[in-house]
């Protein structure tokens, strides 16, 4: 019995979709309300989760993130649900029991389900059986088991159906396809697969030697559910490829024997009589020829999908860490980008990161100019009061670093010896060949606009990593394999969080960094720079205003989060919104003193109760994060600058020995472990297992990119270019395996550097180069090493 098209309640719709929401991040239906309508007025995440705490109930930018990715994906759902209800409909087949089927399935997957016998599709060799009537054949072999199928096959002989074999076979057809388009069974068999399927990879034959770096799964299987997401990348490239072949299938004889079980018992096969034996036979047809593929590619998209997902969330946890790392802040920087050939690339910046000065310097082979290059960096030094030398960490860098250091010990008495540093150039070259660049340094050679991105980065990553695409920082781990688009909105919504959370300042920001503040965008910040040009640097935050096309939806979004330092308004450079300046006069009125003698002096907010200041407008959490910046106003959520000291006299691999004792930065974090420069040659892994005297399950939660860390040496294996280590206090000496049961451990990390055109493939490649220094070495806090992951460190427990 069909049955009319259900009507759908928005509202309804809306407030299902809230309560979903709000029991995945652990908030309240009406928060998630109060928030999708911010969200759907135009606000952004950095806006809402600042200024608008009291609306949202204090969302955090986290649950706001996710809120919206649930969002879109619930409303594409309901979409997609009424539009599965009305095809239905329309071609007179919704039963209530459909219907309500239909209402109910929670994800897009079992919606599909539903619909696929009503999916409009080519002709089948199931239609052809039915047009030559042979559906009342399976019927009837169906409800008569005791009867031989031959048989009742004789009474469906036809001219288009000739013999009885043809008549069974055309039955077989339609019960295949009706149990391929089941609904209940495809989700019964998806689940029973979901926790016993197994991956499986076999090396084609004659592809040895070609895909020697996938070596590990030429014979690897591993449980579907809980293969890391490093693995089935790894093995899904491979499959790509065409070096292994990929199966993803039942557990053993005794796995298919369970999966063609289900599909039995769909049927109702309970003996062994004639009927039983042909349906047991034609349920196992159809595991082999339908339902065995069509599981397979939805588990290989599950676990592709799983596996981008974790990459793209280890990666923008890494970009994270790379862009809120330490500044050096606004001295004068030399910066190099080191070559052999073509000589070192310098450009000198002032505070502010203008460019005063490049040069090329040849003290490598073949000019061999060491004489003249010592003599420029020298002069540049004393010229522009140059306090560090950012030194870049590619092709002869260690070679470059080991002459700087003489040429600083070689200066004279009474000149101020600058540190040299060493930094990430991930992403530099993508800079300086682009369109933003050539902008910026129209007259300038593209090879010189590297280093003067070297310099500043060191002065400020933030500010400088802005201008390069997030995918080419070289954080990632198989980011060329995963979903582009996710991952570039994952990345986008890290830097947009970063920059905002950090602060811009409105005179000295460049157009791409404003155009990452809240409510900005690319055109309006190009308007403002261009304002800021023609008008001098702004005065106050309302001078905004005068920007063309910046109208109060764009100032309401973006204000809060721009600086302006010694303004005509005091309070233009904390992070208190213009909305609520009268509240912060309230309470600096209430202290008795000048406003500015108040800001940044926790003492005189001394005996200042938040709840007295709370009105219909500003509650508690916006009064409490006032007197935050009343007492350090503008603070910078980033840490101090610092570097790690790298051990004299360990330069090179081969200095290394189990046993030592060295400082390190985190370069680059993975699922199975952390990367980290102690001056080498080459990056060493922590594995997961050594991160801590405690299981680990993910390494985001002791260590993050940039972090300073002591480690010790366990393992140097020479041959493979390879470093083992540990944090351990016990030096490692406990099983890995202990450390963490049940949590396999393999990794084969990215080759390649992608701002240079790499490959991006998983196996060990050349690292950044170090050099000798007359005193220890430093490397930068903040360096994400573009060539982290390349370095192919693979440890089982």
């Amino acid at each position: 019995m069909t049955t009319t098209l259900p009507q759908i309640d928005p509202a309804r719709t809306e407030a299902r979709i809230a309560r979903s929401i709000a029991e995945e991040i652990g908030a309240r239906p009406e928060q998630v309300v109060a928030a999708a309508g911010l969200l759907d007025g135009g606000a952004t995440v950095p806006f809402v989760a600042r200024y608008r705490k009291e609306v949202t109930g204090g969302l955090d930018d986290t649950q706001l993130r996710r809120l919206a990715e649930r969002l879109a994906y619930l409303r594409e759902l309901e979409a997609r649900r009424a539009a599965i209800l009305k095809s239905v409909a329309e071609q007179g087949k919704l039963t209530d029991e459909l219907a309500r089927a239909i209402a109910a399935a929670p994800s897009k997957a079992e919606l599909e389900d539903l619909y696929l016998p009503f999916r409009p599709k080519r002709r089948t060799r199931a239609m052809i059986a039915r047009e030559n009537g042979l559906e009342p054949l399976l019927r009837a072999i169906l409800d008569d088991r005791a009867a031989r199928p031959e048989d009742l096959a004789q009474a469906y002989l036809t001219e288009a159906v000739p013999t009885v074999r043809e008549a069974l076979s055309g039955a077989r057809d339609i019960l295949a396809e009706e149990l391929a388009e089941n609904a209940a069974l495809l989700g019964a068999m998806r689940d029973f697969m979901r926790h016993n399927a197994v991956v499986r990879a076999r090396v084609i034959a004659g592809k040895e030697e070609a895909g020697a770096k996938f070596s590990d799964y030429f014979d690897h299987a591993e449980k579907w559910a809980t293969i890391p997401s490093h693995r089935a990348l790894a093995i899904l490239r491979a499959a790509k490829e065409e070096i292994v072949s990929l199966e993803i299938a039942p557990d053993g004889d005794e796995g298919l024997a369970r999966a063609i079980g289900l599909i039995a018992a769909q049927i109702g096969i309970a003996g062994e009589a004639p009927g039983d034996l042909w349906l047991r036979e034609a349920a196992g047809w159809t595991w082999r020829v339908k339902l065995s593929l069509s599981m397979y590619m939805d588990l290989l998209s599950e676990m592709r999908a799983r596996a981008h997902e974790e990459a793209i969330e280890v990666f923008a946890r890494n970009l994270r860490g790379v862009l809120l790392a330490a500044p050096a802040g606004p001295r004068p920087v030399l910066g190099l980008d080191p070559g052999i050939r073509t000589g070192v690339k310098a450009a000198v910046v002032d505070a502010t990161g203008k460019l005063l000065e490049t040069a090329t310097l040849y003290p490598f082979q073949p000019r061999n100019d060491t004489r003249g290059a010592a003599a420029e960096i020298a002069r540049m030094v004393r010229a522009h009061g140059v306090e560090l030398i950012a030194i870049g960490n590619g092709t002869a860098s260690r070679e470059t670093e080991r002459f700087v250091a003489q040429v600083l010990r070689d200066l004279p008495e009474g000149v101020a010896r600058p540190r040299a540093v060493v930094v990430s150039e991930a992403g530099a070259s993508v800079y300086s060949a682009s369109e933003l660049a050539a902008q910026e340094f129209p007259d300038l050679d593209v090879s010189l606009r590297g280093a003067v991105s070297i310099a500043r980065r060191l002065q400020d990553p933030l500010a400088e990593l802005v201008k390069i695409e997030p995918r080419s920082i070289g954080v990632g781990q198989y980011q060329h394999d995963v979903d582009q688009r996710r991952l570039a909105q994952a990345l986008d919504a890290v830097v947009e969080d970063a920059v905002n959370a950090v602060g811009v300042d409105l005179n000295t920001a460049s157009a791409p960094l404003l155009a990452r503040v809240s409510g900005v965008g690319p055109s309006l910040a190009r308007a403002i720079v261009a304002h800021r040009d023609a008008h001098g640097a702004f005065r106050s935050r309302a001078q905004l205003m005068d920007v063309p096309g910046l109208g109060p939806r764009a100032f309401e979004q973006c204000a809060g989060f721009l600086r302006i330092r010694e303004g005509d308004e005091p309070l233009d450079a904390s992070a208190v919104h213009p909305e609520a300046y009268e509240v912060a006069r309230r309470i600096v009125a209430a202290c008795g003193r000048d406003i500015r003698e108040i800001m940044g002096n926790p003492a005189a907010l001394k005996g200042i109760r938040a709840e007295d200041f709370v009105t219909d407008r500003f509650g508690l959490p916006t009064i409490r994060d006032i007197l935050a910046e009343l007492e350090k106003p503008g603070r910078d959520p980033r840490p101090s600058f610092r570097t790690a000291t790298f051990a004299d006299g360990v330069e090179e691999i081969r200095d290394l020995r189990p046993g030592m004792v060295l400082e390190g930065t985190v370069t680059n974090v993975a699922a199975f472990g952390a990367f980290v420069d102690i001056g080498v040659h080459q990056d060493g892994l922590v594995h997961v297992s050594q991160l801590a005297d405690r299981f680990v399950r993910d390494p985001h939660e002791v260590v993050k990119p940039g972090d300073i860390v002591r480690v010790r040496v366990l393992e140097v294996d020479l041959k493979r270019n390879r470093i083992s280590l540990t944090m351990r206090k016990d030096g490692g000496a406990q099983d890995a395996n202990q450390q963490n049961r049940g949590q396999p451990q393999k990794g084969q990390p990215q080759k390649g550097r992608p701002d240079r055109g790499g490959p991006d493939r998983g196996g060990p490649a050349k690292a950044a180069p170090r050099g000798s220094r007359p005193q220890a070495s430093d490397t930068l806090s903040n360096g994400a090493l573009a060539d982290a992951l390349r370095a192919a460190m693979r440890k089982d427990g």
